[in-house]
């Protein structure tokens, strides 16, 4: 059976597009324009992925997110217009799968679901347990195996490596790794994540000069690779 993907968001326009999108790739698609009736559905639907627009009458998406993952582990790629990059970072903090931001390519929003599919249901999802080829990042037990060997990492690696691939395809930006690793971004700082990942790449990559799983985005930062 096809999988079923809930579309939410207060502009019919934008519902509608992504609606035709999605069901010429193949998805059953069902729609909201409010937050409450969103919820309502998203428990009596049990949809397997939700795109879901963050500025929302009724709840607005940040308060779907917060309630859905009290009682479940759908995916959520989040929509949102609004600039400040702190909704964003707030939406992935709480459990969002991915973000995509206004405008964008109808094109775009159907690679993105199929990517999240594809890592959600390419096998048995295990709680905490991301898998990407031949790596295994175990999040609950901070442990990382490639092939089934034990790669040994330092907390500050792990952490890099776990927050890149619970995204993969966005690029993070240093100042952001900074800042939610620590808290805080200091500009004159922010290079030190460089150091990180040098590190974290001699001790993943078969070859550290031709990285395959964590990618530099030349220019803006890091991202954790979406083709594995």
């Amino acid at each position: 059976m096809n999988e079923l993907i809930l579309v939410v968001d207060d502009e019919h326009k934008i519902v509608k597009l992504a609606q035709d999108y999605l069901e010429q790739s193949n998805y059953r698609v069902r729609t909201a324009t409010d937050g409450t009736t969103a919820l309502a559905m998203a428990r009596q639907e049990k949809p397997d992925l939700i795109v879901l627009d963050l500025n929302l009458p009724g709840m607005d998406g940040l308060d779907i997110t917060r309630a859905l993952r009290r009682e479940s582990d759908v995916p959520i790629i989040m929509l949102t217009a609004r600039v400040e990059e702190t909704d964003r970072l707030i939406g992935l903090e709480m459990g969002a799968d991915d973000y995509i931001t206004k405008p964008f390519s109808p094109r775009e929003l159907v690679a993105r679901v199929k990517v999240v599919l594809r890592r959600v249901h390419g096998g048995v999802r295990t709680p905490g347990l991301i898998v990407a080829g031949d790596l295994e990042i175990d999040t609950n037990g901070h442990r990382v195996r490639r092939e089934g060997e034990t790669i040994e990492l330092s907390r500050t690696e792990f952490n890099i490596l776990a927050m890149l691939a619970q995204h993969p395809g966005q690029t993070f930006e240093r100042a952001q790794l900074l800042n939610r690793l620590h808290g805080y971004a200091h500009e004159g700082y922010d290079r030190s994540i460089d150091a990180h990942i040098k590190n974290l790449r001699r001790k993943l990559e078969i070859d550290a000069s031709d990285p395959k799983y964590v990618l530099t985005v030349y220019g803006i930062g890091y991202k954790f690779n979406d083709t594995l």
